[in-house]
């Protein structure tokens, strides 16, 4: 970490005060680490998307992207402020290269051989896990819109309560999905500000949403949004919207890239996204499956946008 201290940092640091010093300790890690290190901005490599997708559909495209180490080895060498992955993929990682990027263990998952319509991830991983792999962080989804939320909601709970108490981070991937919203309500903007609302409220200190659309799901939140003229028409206003259902902005919400595209699209995706205020993008598959070069200048290409 060759970035200095800043008010900037000191600002986002106060916003977690009541934490544990260790928290605070691993959050300043990621707030610190590589090329945006010291701007209050973040660029993340998640890479859950083989457990969650399937290999085929996630690696096939560069089959380096079997090997749990390719990755890791990818983000420090673009400079990432951290990466993200399950259980199997960080035991084989953990020990080369815990002390080289804040690492956030995906404590728990779920995969494509399940169809319902109310998807619940199982835990595939530990406070104690994570611990000993040397982790900075546990990384843990909820589906809002879930029948099964109050399971997810109350396990999110008792693991962060532990994750804290032993000096670790907290994000959330807070995915609405479920049997009640439909398809386009996933990514709704009323959807995705309640979710980074809840996420925020379940104490999270990183939250991971979706980029979402100008789409309003709820009927009860169309006329709030009508009334009170909220801003919605370009993804820079709902990602302002976004961010500001998260404590007005003190709690760090960053935005996933979302299903592979262009280079180009991904880039215009993200400049809006600064724009908004939000604190940085965790980008996978539009990321790793690309050649590795290519990546490397991708998300060259995506700091810059932070760094402005």
């Amino acid at each position: 970490m060759g970035a200095i201290m800043n008010e900037r940092i000191k600002e986002m640091l106060s916003w977690f005060d009541g934490e544990n010093p260790g928290t605070i300790r691993n959050l300043y890690r990621f707030l610190m680490q590589g090329r945006l290190g010291g701007t209050g901005k973040m660029v993340i490599l998640p890479v859950d998307q083989g457990f969650e997708h399937g290999p085929a559909r996630s690696f096939a495209p560069n089959p380096s992207g079997y090997d749990p180490a390719y990755h890791v080895k990818l983000a420090i060498d673009a400079g990432l402020s951290g990466h993200a992955a399950p259980l199997g993929s960080m035991q084989i990682i953990a020990k080369e290269y815990a002390g080289q990027i804040p690492l956030i263990l995906k404590a728990n998952s779920h995969d494509m051989l399940d169809q319902s319509s109310d998807p619940i991830p199982a835990v595939t991983a530990s406070v104690e896990d994570a611990l000993r792999l040397g982790c900075s962080a546990i990384g843990f989804s909820i589906y809002p819109g879930s029948i099964n939320f109050k399971q997810m909601y109350e396990e999110i709970k008792e693991m962060a309560l532990e994750a804290k108490r032993n000096g670790l981070v907290v994000v959330v991937w807070s995915y609405p999905r479920g049997s009640g919203l439909s398809k386009k309500g996933e990514t709704a903007v009323d959807v995705v500000a309640y979710a980074a609302q809840i996420a925020a409220q379940l104490g999270a200190h990183l939250i991971k949403v979706k980029p979402p659309s100008e789409h309003i799901e709820l009927e009860e939140a169309k006329k709030v949004y009508e009334k009170y003229n909220i801003p919605i028409r370009t993804l820079t206003d709902r990602v302002r919207h976004v961010v500001q259902s998260a404590f007005d902005g003190k709690r760090i919400v960053i935005f996933s890239g979302g299903p592979a595209k262009g280079k180009e699209e991904v880039l215009e995706e993200i400049k809006q996204i600064k724009e908004g205020g939000a604190f940085g993008s965790i980008v996978g598959r539009n990321t790793f499956q690309r050649q590795r070069e290519e990546a490397l200048e991708l998300l060259d290409e995506i700091i810059q946008i932070y760094k402005r």
